[in-house]
């Protein structure tokens, strides 16, 4: 049972969701924001290829890894009190950021800033289910879901609009300024609610969950510096991989888990939670990898790169909007898996970008990209929220949120790490010393800043990775088409 608000005052649920959805756009803006301004921080504060990924991921890794003890901690202790929290860790992070002069710094402080992350994100939707009246929820939950998928783009764009007249700091600047107003806004309209029902927390559960994603992910980074097949990413991937199975066997036997994985045993919720998972790997994957193409290989600014990503949204958001009546006339299963093989048909597209393709083949793929995640997400969303009867619909909603936070998180990881060693296997600079040789590999925008020569065979060799990565995530998420459509089959059936 949730606790009433503690103030007699009416509440006034349009500025809460004003509030909450400016703390939640800050939250997952963060996401995507710094990376256009990628090279910028490259050059500045000299970041290999490996610790440009561990810059982007720390902050998606950490926010995924705490998203589900999180929410926990918010319905326990009060929901008002982690947003504040989460927002003051988020900006103090942000604010320590834009003095940080070593990637080292910057990878520690976007980690710290995933942990106010993981608090504001589920903070903000159990504020609003357990603050809007029943008549008024779904549109509010409606409005928070566009906030929550339109802000990665928006993020990008105003980032890219701040990095022509400032540097990279000014990105965590922004930060700053969306959650000190939504620190005030949030404690002057958001009400106190807690669920005096709610279960003791689960700390051994959430350590061995993020125990087990730390692990799989670092190995997956830091693959191209110890290689692939060397024992120590193979030990790494399997550790991490029985830490995760440790974890569902303990989630299996305790009173109460953070995460039952008894869930599992929907196909629709599998299904739902498999095609969200790929759709956000490819999304923010692909983001990571072609921000840092269209500015150091074509040679765009920050805000011509953050531009050239509209049409993607631009279709994305209608395709969302037909999405539903296509699912209600078709079903859910031929809508979703049609979706997921149009995004591996974009990504195929992309994955022909070279030195000197034309804006023409990046819209191109652009397009069926952006269709496809809008058109398969309802159906996958639809599917995770049909699976569970109404009293779990708030493990519905978190495993939504998880899929889509573990996957980017994973898709940055996956495609940077098949990036950086595609980058580093093709480069070639006959006659050149070895030490400039391997001052090249290591930073693809040192090399691209060096010009001459090296510059033109760095990006050749750094459209070969992308090449490469983005083939990749096109083959899996065609590979999960296949297995949505069958577990929706079976769901059906």
């Amino acid at each position: 049972m949730t606790t009433p608000p503690t103030t007699q005052k009416p509440i006034n649920t349009r500025a809460v969701m004003v509030v909450v959805c400016l703390a939640l756009a800050a939250v997952v803006a963060a996401m995507s924001s710094l990376n256009v301004a990628l090279p910028d921080i490259a050059r500045s504060t000299h970041a290999s290829q490996t610790q440009l990924s561990w810059i982007i991921d720390a902050y998606s890794l950490v926010f995924a890894s705490l998203l589900l003890p999180a929410g926990a901690i918010g319905d326990r202790y009060g929901r008002r009190k982690t947003l504040l929290t989460g927002l003051a860790i988020f900006g103090i992070a942000s604010i320590a950021a834009m003095t940080a002069d070593s990637a080292s710094e910057l990878i520690g402080l976007r980690g710290v800033m995933g942990v106010g992350a993981a608090l504001v994100m589920p903070a903000t939707l159990s504020t609003i289910t357990s603050t809007f009246p029943d008549n008024k929820r779904p549109q509010a939950v409606g409005v928070w879901a566009g906030v929550a998928g339109g802000s990665a783009i928006l993020g990008i764009l105003a980032s890219g609009t701040l990095l022509e007249f400032f540097s990279w700091r000014s990105v965590f600047g922004l930060n700053v300024a969306l959650a000190a107003v939504a620190i005030v806004a949030a404690w002057r309209v958001v009400p106190e609610s807690a669920d005096a029902s709610a279960p003791k927390l689960d700390l051994i559960g959430a350590a061995l969950s993020v125990a087990g994603l730390v692990v799989v992910v670092y190995s997956i980074i830091e693959a191209p510096e110890a290689g692939w097949l060397s024992g120590r990413t193979l030990i790494g991937i399997v550790g991490g991989l029985v830490i995760l199975a440790v974890f569902i066997l303990f989630e299996l036997r305790t009173k109460n888990p953070m995460l039952n994985p008894r869930i599992f045993a929907h196909r629709g919720l599998s299904a739902g939670s498999l095609s969200i998972f790929m759709q956000f790997f490819a999304f923010f994957g692909f983001i990571f990898v072609v921000l840092q193409y269209l500015q150091l290989v074509r040679g765009d600014s920050p805000l011509i790169s953050a531009v050239s990503m509209l049409p993607m949204a631009a279709v994305m958001i209608p395709s969302a909007r037909i999405s539903p009546r296509l699912t209600e006339k078709f079903g859910s299963r031929p809508v979703c898996v049609a979706g997921l093989v149009l995004v591996s048909a974009g990504l195929l597209v992309l994955s022909q970008l070279d030195v000197d393709s034309s804006y023409w083949l990046l819209l191109a793929g652009l397009i069926p990209l952006g269709i496809g995640m809008g058109t398969a997400m309802t159906p996958a969303t639809s599917a995770i929220t049909g699976a569970l009867p109404m009293a779990q619909q708030g493990v519905a909603s978190a495993m939504n949120d998880l899929s889509r936070e573990v996957g980017g998180a994973l898709g940055i990881a996956v495609l940077g790490s098949v990036l950086t060693q595609g980058y580093r296997s093709n480069l070639e600079l006959p006659g050149v010393p070895a030490d400039m040789l391997a001052k090249a590999k290591e930073s693809f925008a040192g090399a691209s800043h060096a010009g001459g020569q090296i510059a033109a065979h760095a990006d050749v060799a750094f459209a070969s990775g992308m090449q490469s990565a983005l083939l990749v995530a096109s083959v899996a998420v065609l590979a999960a088409a296949v297995v949505v459509g069958v577990l929706m089959q079976r769901s059906e059936s």
